[in-house]
């Protein structure tokens, strides 16, 4: 058997290193041990995990050499799994000292499939306390000194610096794709409802969505193809590259646009003269006056459903929490239902309203971030502003890297489609990344 050298082989991809398992060109023992050793090189600088076990990690690997044939599309492939995520080998503690020790009797839905196809879960990611916005340990790989963002600290991160080609996330406001906009990374958040979601925590049933994060834009639809049954079937990637049809987008600065700082506009402004120039066909968008209110109610909506989802801990556990976390919880308390059901209502009708401006296969290129990442001693993970209108309207959205700020730091820009437009968004966001990286 040939193999890249092992200090290489964290440097592949999921479905790359799928590929070569599959062919015998590579082991699942080898690929697990060189990404555990890129873990032992760079974990107490970036602090990405919260639960790895090493021997788990190997005995699970050499389990899956000698399960032939192939399980599935992640055969002997390794994976990351944000601590909100059941598990049942390992510990599930949301982030907080309230669920210290706290050990799930079975996997979660999505973790059960990750298995089925095959995958080997190397361990548990950094969250932010119980997913909200209190920072964890986990510092941005390509910038030590800032946040990588949150929740799904971890997991971004963990991908970013090669310690796994792919792993899990979730997003209530802008938890997948602001991490992977700071980190440099792809960050997928698919239509809320197509990822069954029993066993991961619970925040807002109303906004929570499953997402992942990947290096390269193959290994999302990968994903997608395991863990969400109504992702069309047929390697719809691989066929946009044989034939590489530039993609239609519609820039809209959004009605947020002068809250954005200097290195998120420009970021969206390069990349726009960037697709252009690729030969992409852009155009300009000016968002319906009724997309204005979608911040202000998703937040609405989040605080309500918080406020209930996390009644447990704030009444018995209260003076555990953080601040920050203490006063959305009783800021969701003085929310009535009628309020938060306006805000749903009209996340409803802005998710018709989008599918109607947009055709076919275009793609919507927003902000992803503020700008860069801020300050990792800040106190913040950042500022979820230009994800809260995508979350709160289920539609499924794409973080792509797009070059750095003024200091170096990453900052990605946002592609959006349509509700159910998965597929199709990730062949238009496959070619973006591709011209912008």
């Amino acid at each position: 058997m040939s193999s890249p050298e092992v200090e290489e082989l964290w440097r592949l991809g999921a479905a790359e290193a799928a590929r070569r398992i599959a062919a015998g060109e590579l082991s699942s023992a080898a690929l697990v041990a060189a990404c555990l050793e890129r873990i032992a090189e760079r974990e107490e600088a970036v602090a990405a995990w919260v639960h790895l076990d090493v021997r788990h990690a190997l005995a699970q690997a050499r389990e899956r050499d000698a399960a032939p044939p192939p399980l599935g599309p992640l055969h002997g492939v390794p994976i990351g799994v944000k601590d909100i995520v059941d598990t049942a080998d390992f510990p599930t503690e949301l982030g907080t000292p309230i669920h210290a020790g706290r050990r799930p009797a079975a996997d979660a839905a999505c973790v059960a499939r990750l298995r089925q196809a095959g995958a080997v879960v190397l361990g548990k990611t950094v969250t932010t306390e119980l997913a909200y916005f209190n920072p964890g340990k986990t510092r941005n790989p390509a910038a030590l000194d800032r946040t990588p963002g949150g929740s799904s600290s971890g997991s971004a991160a963990a991908v970013a610096d090669g310690h796994v080609p792919v792993a899990i996330g979730s997003q209530t406001a802008g938890s997948v794709i602001r991490p992977a906009a700071f980190c440099g990374v792809l960050g997928f958040k698919p239509t809320r409802g197509r990822v069954d979601l029993d066993g991961v925590k619970a925040l807002s049933r109303a906004l929570d969505t499953l997402g992942w994060f990947a290096r390269e834009p193959d290994d999302l639809e990968v994903l997608g193809v395991v863990l969400d049954d109504g992702w069309p079937e047929g390697p719809s990637l691989r066929a946009a590259e044989a034939d590489p049809e530039p993609p239609v987008v519609a820039l809209a600065r959004t009605p947020w646009w002068d809250r954005a700082g200097d290195d998120g506009r420009r970021a969206v402004e390069d990349a726009a003269d960037g697709l252009r120039d690729a030969g992409a066909r852009l155009r300009e968008l000016e968002l319906p006056a009724r997309f204005a209110g979608l911040v202000e109610a998703q937040q609405d909506v989040m605080a309500f459903d918080m406020a209930r989802s996390l009644a447990w801990e704030h009444e018995h556990h209260g003076d555990e929490l953080s601040d920050v976390l203490r006063a959305l919880l009783e800021r969701g308390r003085t929310i009535d239902r009628a309020a938060a059901d306006r805000g749903v209502a009209l996340g409803h009708e802005c998710r018709a309203l989008l599918a109607g401006h947009l055709a076919p296969g275009e793609a919507l290129l927003v902000p992803a971030v503020v700008g860069e990442p801020p300050a990792f001693d800040g106190g913040t993970t950042g500022d979820p502003l230009f994800c809260r209108p995508w979350t709160l309207l289920g539609v499924p959205a794409l973080a792509v890297p797009a070059g750095t700020g003024a200091s170096g730091a990453p900052v990605g820009v946002q592609l959006v489609a349509p509700a159910g437009a998965d597929a199709e968004l990730l062949v238009a966001g496959a070619w973006a990344a591709r011209h912008l990286r």
